[in-house]
């Protein structure tokens, strides 16, 4: 399938609703979704979100829906994944951007040796950043390192951004480094949300894939969607996406309407 052009207009989504419809005739549904700015609003400590109760409710229902599936795929941690989702023990989360994965009971996340070394070195660079910019968070995760900027200002961010650049391609040249809201994170595997979309509908031989996000990560999946599958960019920004909501709140109406539909289909 060719690759889409991003778009960058607002969607008024007169057509979701006829393209979650025909979503609900599929045999088998994966129901892909990220957590934050998605599922859930941002908040300054990341340990502190929480799903939006109707999103969680309707996540829930197509959970229990037949022949459907629900896999959260967050750049996130799997451990911290779990822990503010409380996602049931059953359903499969994706972390770190698909190197972290919890599906069918089983948790892969194995780094070879000298993945591990080149995380360390990697954390050791950016942490010395860290220190020299008060308000900046480092997090430390099993594959990689983000860099939060969302307590300091602009100027403060740019800044600390591009130190955090140069250190990290210095520490290891190889390192992957994708940008996010408030985020910039480095990783030791280029693995992307997309490249977790395609394993996860092989695995499953899922027959078509609804996925929503609101980052710039979460292109990746857009990117691999494909027709049939629906793709919804939640908030502001250029998108791959066919459809578009404002917000996590409005996103809940259409996780309600896609989970009423599935359920008693």
């Amino acid at each position: 399938m060719p690759e889409q052009e991003a778009r960058t207009e607002q969607t008024t989504d007169s057509g979701l609703a006829p393209a979650l419809e025909a979503l609900v005739a599929a045999p088998r549904l994966l129901v892909a979704l990220d957590f934050d700015g998605t599922l859930a609003p941002f908040a300054d400590d990341p340990s502190q979100v929480g799903a939006l109760p109707g999103s969680w409710a309707a996540v829930l229902t197509l959970q229990r829906a037949r022949d459907t599936e629900v896999v959260l795929v967050s750049g996130r941690p799997l451990g911290s994944l779990a822990a503010v989702s409380h996602a049931p023990d059953g359903m499969a989360l994706v972390g770190s951007h698909g190197v972290e994965w919890r599906v069918d009971g089983h948790d892969e996340a194995a780094l070879a040796a000298d993945e591990t070394a080149r995380v360390a070195r990697i954390g050791a660079a950016l942490d010395a950043v860290g220190a020299r910019h008060p308000g900046v968070v480092i997090e430390h995760k099993p594959a990689g390192h983000g860099v939060h900027t969302r307590r300091v200002s602009a100027e403060e961010a740019a800044a600390a951004n591009a130190e955090a650049s140069r250190a990290a391609h210095e520490a290891d040249a190889d390192v992957l480094e994708r940008g996010g809201k408030d985020i910039l994170e480095f990783a030791v595997r280029h693995v992307t949300k997309g490249d977790a979309i395609d394993r996860l509908r092989a695995l499953r031989g899922a027959d078509a894939v609804f996925f929503a996000g609101d980052d710039v990560t979460d292109e990746d999946a857009f990117r691999v969607l494909r027709a049939g599958d629906v793709g919804v960019k939640v908030g502001e920004g250029d998108t791959l996406a066919t459809h578009r909501v404002s917000d996590p709140s409005a996103l809940t109406d259409v996780l309600k309407q896609l989970a009423r539909a599935r359920a008693t289909r």
